[in-house]
């Protein structure tokens, strides 16, 4: 069957009756009207990229399976639902393979995490989260926390899921030229508020005095916003500063590889030719080579025993919450004790408190490192262009000393 007009009109029907029948009036946001409007948004991406009539095909097709499997299944498990729910509907219409594979793909990439790859996935990723760079992005957030508080059967946590959305806002990315040019900017203005708005919860929050009863303190404050987001920012910026000195490191080592890849396959053969080259060259390998070890120290990773006694479970000595800590302990070993930690208040907060000092101590011998590989990169070139400059001049006023002499010399 190869009837475009018809083929997304039976769609259309066939995914509206599904909507009808199944509905469920906890899917407050993954509803039809949400379908819908994915399914508009993909047609207006595909008009200016001017898609061919198959490939809107594959997208709109995709666009109004995309979240079908809501009606049936949990949320993390609804792609593969949907792709179900297509097949049994390209059965019945007899859709081509090709095709078939190719809203499949479409619909598995706004799996997360997404990874989309070529034209038609990209569009349809973007089509589905058009909303976080519109103007209606906080009716929309509303109603997917609403959608959450009602199908976690009374588990829902705002904090959670304010982190979530800010997380996800962080990771996302617009694929396509078109929506990063159309929406980024209203993307960044809703992170702004929700960031605010978040902040302002969290302040308005009081924290209470630890009581006099050892232990109750902690606990108290473990139920409030403010304890809670505060810890996990503190872990967020460390995490995100050892991201940059990895980063700034990583300049360097790669800046210092070229720089003695030349120095070995360009400059090493000019020595026998300009021996004047030859301090100035090794100088600068010399340096080139302290700088990329200093880097290297410093992003080199290291590793403790990765055992825990039950013993320091008990007496509270060992902080399950860095991966150091029971990388070699078996999984029941490690379920078993964590549990124990989270019954307990105060050694909850004091691991979490421990995980922060020590990514602290980590990242102080981090910075420390790479700024001792910088300052012997700015010295190493400053002393190694300075002595090729000396050599230069030197071995002008050589050659210009041995012509007079020469001239001096000469019979004439």
């Amino acid at each position: 069957m190869k009837d475009y007009t018809q083929i997304l009109k039976l769609t259309e029907e066939y995914v509206s009756s599904l909507y009808e029948e199944h509905t469920s009036n906890c899917l407050i946001f993954h509803n039809l009207a949400h379908t819908k409007e994915v399914v508009k948004r993909s047609n207006e991406i595909a008009g200016h990229y001017q898609l061919s009539e198959n490939e809107s095909l594959i997208l709109f097709v995709a666009a109004w399976f995309h979240d079908t499997g809501y009606l049936f299944v949990s949320p993390h498990l609804h792609e593969e639902k949907s792709v179900q729910l297509l097949k049994e509907f390209a059965a019945k219409i007899s859709l081509n393979e090709t095709d078939l594979e190719g809203i499949t793909a479409c619909i598995m990439a706004t799996k997360a995490p997404r990874d989309p790859v070529g034209k038609l996935q990209k569009i349809m990723c973007d089509a589905d989260t058009y909303h976080l760079g519109t103007k209606d992005f906080k009716k929309h957030n509303k109603n997917i926390r609403k959608e959450l508080s009602c199908t976690s059967g009374g588990k829902f946590n705002l904090a959670a899921f304010n982190a979530r959305t800010i997380s996800f806002f962080e990771e996302h990315e617009f694929y396509t030229s078109y929506c990063r040019d159309l929406l980024n900017e209203q993307k960044k203005k809703n992170m702004k508020k929700l960031s605010k708005k978040i902040k302002e919860d969290d302040h308005s929050i009081k924290v209470p005095v630890l009581d006099a009863e050892p232990g109750r303190g902690i606990e108290k404050r473990g139920g409030t916003k403010g304890v809670q987001t505060m810890l996990r920012l503190t872990s967020s910026n460390h995490i995100q500063l050892s991201e940059m000195a990895d980063s700034k490191a990583n300049i360097l080592i790669s800046v210092n590889a070229i720089i003695i890849s030349v120095i070995l396959t360009v400059m090493l053969r000019k020595l026998q030719t300009d021996p004047y080259l030859t301090i100035p060259s090794f100088l600068f390998l010399a340096f080139s080579v302290a700088t990329i070890v200093t880097a290297i120290l410093a992003t080199r990773p290291k590793l403790s025993s990765g055992i825990f006694m039950e013993d320091d479970v008990q007496n509270k000595k060992t902080n399950l919450l860095f991966f150091g800590n029971f990388h070699k302990m078996q999984a029941d070993q490690y379920d078993k004790a964590m549990r124990s930690m989270m019954q307990d208040p105060d050694y909850l907060y004091s691991s979490m408190i421990q995980d922060i000092y020590y990514l602290g101590a980590v990242l102080g011998k981090k910075y420390r490192l790479v700024r001792i590989a910088y300052n012997i990169f700015m010295i190493g070139i400053i002393l190694s262009v300075a002595a090729f400059a000396i050599a230069a001049l030197i071995n002008a006023g050589t050659t210009t000393a041995g012509t007079v002499t020469n001239s001096t010399g000469s019979p004439f």
